[in-house]
């Protein structure tokens, strides 16, 4: 369990890099205004849930990347599941998840 931990960590804090052909980001699926990039990656023979959301604003885009604990069997799973909780995490945060915007913007 702390393995998984400090895997994530340090892919979190950009210490470590996924490369490969399979680990790049899928293709980019456009929600309420917010681009949603797959990018699962592969980790101990599964595929780690993560992406990223983007979203243009006058002064640039912004970015959230995320990670989470869900692993899938393939590339694709983990692909559809990425989009789908980029899309919970639209829905409940709104451009909170972006910490140089207002709290109370949408």
């Amino acid at each position: 369990m702390a393995s998984f931990f400090s895997d994530l960590l340090s892919r979190l804090s950009g210490k470590e890099r996924p490369s490969g052909p399979e680990e790049v980001a899928g293709e980019a699926v456009e929600y309420k205004g917010y681009r949603i990039r797959p990018a699962p990656y592969s980790s101990k023979g599964q595929f780690q849930t993560a992406g990223t959301i983007e979203k243009d604003f006058p002064d640039g885009m912004k970015e959230h990347r995320f990670v989470r604990a869900e692993t899938h069997a393939s590339r694709d799973d983990a692909v559809t599941f990425s989009v789908t909780k980029a899309r919970q995490i639209i829905d409940e945060q709104g451009d909170r998840i972006f910490p140089d915007k207002p709290v109370g913007t949408t």
